[in-house]
């Protein structure tokens, strides 16, 4: 694996810019799930933008045509996994390295991450393309960027037209669900 000695033929701006863009990412993606539920209909765009999760993409479909819906959620996803991608690739063992001193061992899921990824990583990418783990995973075990992208472009894809699909089946029942969200928010919120 990437010992930190192998990152100093990597740009540190590209370091620093990939460690911004991860803080940023979360950052937003927190204020949109928190948001989400209140503007999903009427400012759908700008909470995908904020936070392309499974809820929000489904819960917008029937407020958002198909483009924006699949521009927006696609370049959102992807922009995450390649971040989480490199992250693994760069930072990846000393991360792995920190929790195994800490925890004393590795927890099984990483363990069983590592596997999956080392076994079948190119069907994990395409089956969980939004998964922070699989994508930090891919990069920390050293899977291709010419691999990676492509992989998890596919895997956005069928995602996204999975969730339109369910989204549209069931549009009533998002609707409603929103319209009770917004009679009982405050004490959704309480809550």
């Amino acid at each position: 694996m990437l010992q930190m000695s192998d990152l100093a033929h990597i740009s540190p701006w590209a370091r620093r810019g990939i460690l911004v863009s991860s803080g940023l990412l979360f950052a937003l993606g927190t204020f949109g799930s928190n948001i989400g539920p209140a503007w999903i209909d009427e400012r759908p765009a700008v909470v995908l933008a904020l936070s392309s999760r499974n809820r929000n993409l489904f819960a917008s479909v029937p407020f958002i045509d198909a483009v924006p819906h699949s521009v927006i959620g696609f370049s959102r996803i992807l922009a995450a996994a390649i971040v989480l991608f490199y992250l693994g690739r760069w930072y990846g063992h000393r991360a792995i390295t920190w929790t195994e001193t800490r925890v004393g061992e590795l927890p099984p899921i990483y363990r069983w991450f590592q596997t999956g990824i080392d076994r079948a990583g190119w069907l994990l990418v395409i089956l969980m393309p939004g998964s922070n783990l699989v994508c930090i995973m891919a990069g920390y075990r050293r899977m291709t960027p010419r691999l990676f992208v492509p992989l998890v472009s596919i895997g956005i894809v069928l995602k996204l037209v999975v969730l339109w699909a369910g989204g549209r089946v069931f549009e009533d029942q998002i609707r409603s669900f929103l319209e009770w969200i917004e009679d009982y928010q405050w004490w959704v919120v309480a809550g």
